[in-house]
């Protein structure tokens, strides 16, 4: 007499919109009288623990106070603030609103500035730039924003994938801004926290099927983006890096956080006899196809973006309208008079 399997799947996760079968146990108590039934019952995916974010987290701290250190305040400037700090104390607030270091001092320790990296082959400044902050609010703000996207998505994803996420994505958004901004300096982590999240909306679309509430999730995700980059046409603000972390980001997310169909990982618990017609593929079609195209528009893009910036290309140059993206004149402020450090 064949042998009855029944599959149960444990209860969604926290948020109540995904499955992830990975495991199986089997719970005491009878089998039914002649035939027996085997419970199963369908885990979730390994939870990860976060130890990398928390660790890129103190490693941005650390740098901003050996920035603070580099700076010295007290030694060249008379009127610093926070005095009894001494030679941690802020460069005076019209020089820098965000309580930081100067822009000598920022330059120094490993900004973004695209005449070094053109002229003076200092290409190290693509990823050095992405460690450092202009200022206590903006490591704040986005060391906030790393805790609370970058240790939920470790938890799910593993410190391998969301770690070379958050490192190529912060790459890209230095690689466009040095395209586009030609005049001041850049620094900040926004660009791979931009990629955090377009990381966050790829593995929606890729693994739709195993998600409820999708819709919802989806448009959360756009509205929380949309306002993000919107906050990116203020001035001071280095958009180019943000909009680079994010395409970077969302293509990358195609390709690290694709997950396997529910159908595939359950059907290893059916019976040795049970018919190879109906078993199916690991990944659907349509994931099969984003995670191609993905890969080949990352490798294009960041190799013809790495050749412009190193043959001194200038954006400008080729998209007249492009810097409307990074800051939209108005009434109340121009963007004519670039600030010497831009913050990301």
């Amino acid at each position: 007499m064949s042998q009855e399997i029944t599959v149960r799947v444990n209860s969604l996760r926290g948020s109540q919109n995904m499955v992830h079968p990975v495991d199986t146990t089997t719970p005491p108590g009878p089998p039914s009288s002649s035939t027996p039934v085997v419970y199963r019952e369908v885990k979730h995916f390994k939870k990860w623990f976060p130890w990398l974010i928390p660790s890129f987290v103190v490693a941005n701290i650390v740098v901003f106070i050996i920035t603070m250190y580099v700076n010295n305040c007290p030694k060249y400037t008379l009127s610093c603030l926070a005095p009894f700090l001494h030679r941690f104390s802020f460069q005076p607030f019209k020089e820098n609103p965000l309580l930081g270091p100067s822009s000598t001092t920022l330059d120094k320790m490993g900004a973004l500035d695209v005449n070094k990296v053109v002229h003076e082959h200092q290409g190290w400044r693509l990823i050095t730039c992405m460690w450092l902050h202009g200022g206590v609010f903006h490591i704040l703000a986005n060391m906030l924003s790393l805790v609370i996207i970058g240790i939920r998505m470790e938890r799910e994803f593993g410190f391998v994938k969301i770690g070379l996420l958050y490192i190529i994505s912060g790459f890209g958004g230095s690689l466009l801004s040095a395209l586009f901004v030609r005049s001041s300096i850049s620094v900040g982590a926004s660009g791979a926290l931009f990629g955090l999240l377009g990381g966050m909306l790829s593995e929606l679309i890729i693994n739709w099927t195993i998600y409820t509430n999708k819709i919802a999730t989806f448009l959360m995700l756009v509205v929380i983006i949309v306002v993000n980059l919107a906050v990116g046409i203020l001035p001071h603000v280095d958009n180019f890096a943000h909009i680079g972390g994010f395409l970077s980001g969302f293509l990358l997310g195609f390709i690290f956080l694709i997950r396997p169909q529910f159908g595939w990982v359950s059907q290893k618990y059916m019976p040795s006899g049970y018919s190879s017609e109906s078993m199916i593929s690991k990944f659907k079609t349509y994931q099969c196809i984003l995670w191609i195209t993905s890969l080949i528009l990352l490798i294009v893009g960041f190799t013809v973006g790495l050749v412009m910036v190193f043959r001194g290309v200038n954006g400008n140059d080729h998209c007249s309208w492009c810097h409307y993206l990074s800051c939209i004149p108005t009434s109340r402020w121009s963007c004519n008079s670039q600030p010497v450090v831009l913050c990301v």
